[in-house]
């Protein structure tokens, strides 16, 4: 019998490799139909081509760097909680590289499907940084 736990570090992993692609369709298989996605900025979306549209006018193109995956089984409810960090690399709309951006997306896996997610990133203290505003250097 497979861990609860370690199933879904294998679902996530897999769902985030086709999103990265960025395959939405195929990034729809591992996720449940009432999808709940928390994106940065607090943004609200409920199906992966949503943030894969929305990552299409942040970047010119975007890739996660994957550094570790950790997950937890929540023994009252059956869910699974999985947290996901690494580091985005890319290109910004004007073209220009980056690399080292951090991330951290949580999940909450239930029967082998994503229920919900969250998104979170350094791009907007990166973008401040870019344009002079940023309060500390980073």
């Amino acid at each position: 019998m497979t861990n609860p736990a370690t199933q879904a570090k294998q679902v996530v992993e897999a769902y985030l490799e086709r999103s990265m692609v960025p395959d939405p369709e195929g990034a729809a298989k591992y996720v449940s139909a009432d999808l709940k996605i928390t994106f940065t900025g607090g943004r609200a979306f409920t199906a992966p081509a949503q943030t894969a549209a929305f990552n299409a006018k942040r970047y010119a193109w975007v890739k996660k760097r994957f550094i570790r995956t950790d997950a937890v089984q929540d023994h009252e409810t059956g869910d699974v909680h999985v947290y996901h960090t690494g580091h985005l690399y890319g290109a910004w709309p004007d073209g220009t590289a980056f690399d080292g951006n951090r991330y951290i997306d949580i999940f909450t896996v239930r029967g082998g499907k994503i229920v919900e997610t969250q998104i979170w990133n350094d791009s907007a203290e990166i973008l401040l940084d870019r344009a002079g505003l940023a309060e500390a250097p980073l």
